[in-house]
């Protein structure tokens, strides 16, 4: 069934797929662990990270604990597309059953009305499969979470007072090592943006260098969160240092063949994107830009994979149901550590206590042209995401505060 207004937006019903088959300085305050942000010096457009606080606007108006979850979540879409995005889906899974909610345009050019089975690049939701297939390389005793960086990837890190001998995996991916953030280094960032080279050869180690020579360490391995893209990097270098397979193939065999997420994929060169999908846009002045065709090493392991709001769901119900984990390694992936009196960051994911008192787990993705987020409960039996097809590298941005209080909303009206 669908619902639909004259600017193309609507609400449909339908039985989700299960998976058996088939980026001046401003923080971010919407819910995420991570944001780009974008100042500006003089004609240098200059990158950098930062962390946002996992809670909800205040909600306004009428309660929306007397509105259906889709449609508020559709709401929220439609009010993202008065925000100047060019198109916003997303889902509201309770068990088997989904509402899937569109808004605006997949396609600039064409008018094609945004679809919410459509492909996207997930960006920073990618984190959670890696942390998967290191995780269960433990579970097979292949390597240990507690093993140094420098075991398995010698002189990886060994510069600028960095040593990857007192650097643990598990501090890779909880974000503890303490490792600055390669993509806030003008070098990656710059042409990234601008997307002057999409197929610019960016490989790990280079990434990893230009992330080590941005500053010398300001906090012990260990001794607290830090947001940086550079631990996933490296947590992909340890897989293939491990299995002998590029971290793209392993993901492939241990999580998307086995779930049947025929819509995922993990690029590793191709910039393109093929099938049904959503086009991806940057604004830059007051231009708006088609960023579709994009770099995927600047982003690798941290960052690269595309999937759809069916395929996400699935994949995240799998990983938070133990589909995909033995017992020992499902505690170690839901193991945090604090980022704010609210927020605490396992392996790969976060829980987040929402402003309406319900705790969540989730995490976000901004890559060039796309920002998606996605909340589930522990049981996976009640999901919200959407996804939104701009992204210029800023964070707290009108209409990722306006989608997310929506997300959340919807989440707690479940």
């Amino acid at each position: 069934m669908s619902m639909r207004d004259d600017s193309g937006a609507g609400i449909e019903a339908g039985t989700a797929n299960q998976g058996t088959g088939g980026a001046a300085r401003r923080s971010s305050r919407v819910r995420g662990h991570r944001r780009w942000l974008l100042p500006v010096a003089t004609a240098a457009c200059l990158l950098m990270t930062g962390v946002g606080p996992a809670t909800a606007a205040p909600a306004t108006g009428s309660s929306t604990a007397a509105q259906a979850p889709a449609d508020i979540l559709q709401a929220g879409a439609q009010q993202g597309i008065a925000d100047g995005y060019p198109g916003v889906i997303g889902m509201v899974r309770q068990g088997d059953t989904a509402q899937y909610v569109h808004a605006g345009v997949g396609n600039r050019a064409t008018k094609v009305p945004a679809d919410p089975k459509a492909k996207f690049r997930i960006g920073s939701n990618t984190k959670a499969f890696i942390s998967t297939v290191l995780l269960q390389l433990e579970g097979e005793k292949r390597l240990s979470l507690d093993d140094t960086v420098a075991r398995w990837l010698p002189g990886a890190v060994a510069a600028n007072g960095y040593d990857g001998a007192r650097i643990t995996i598990r501090q890779l991916l909880n974000h503890t090592s303490g490792l600055p953030d390669y993509l806030s280094a003008v070098r990656i960032n710059g042409p990234y943006f601008l997307n002057t080279n999409p197929r610019e050869v960016l490989p790990p180690q280079t990434l990893v260098d230009v992330g080590l020579a941005l500053r010398a360490p300001t906090s012990a391995p260990g001794e607290k969160f830090g947001y940086s893209n550079t631990n996933y990097v490296l947590a992909g270098m340890v897989i293939k240092a491990v299995t002998g397979s590029e971290p793209a193939a392993e993901v492939q065999r241990r999580i998307i063949e086995p779930l049947g997420l025929r819509d995922t994929s993990f690029p590793t060169d191709d910039p393109a994107l093929y099938g049904n999908y959503l086009h991806g846009y940057v604004i830059r002045a007051i231009l708006i830009d088609d960023g579709t065709v994009s770099n995927v090493q600047v982003t690798g392991s941290a960052g690269a994979m595309v999937s759809t709001m069916d395929d996400l769901a699935a994949f995240s119900r799998a990983l938070l149901t133990g589909r995909l984990l033995a017992p020992a390694q499902m505690t170690e992936l839901k193991t945090t550590v604090p980022v704010t009196a609210d927020i605490g960051y396992g392996l790969g994911i976060e829980h987040m206590k929402l402003s309406c008192g319900k705790w969540a787990w989730g995490h976000n993705g901004a890559v060039l042209g796309y920002f998606s987020e996605w909340l589930s409960s522990e049981d996976g039996t009640e999901q919200v995401m959407h996804a939104n097809n701009e992204f210029h590298l800023l964070g707290g941005t009108p209409g990722q505060t306006h989608t997310n209080k929506a997300m959340t909303d919807a989440f707690c009206a479940l």
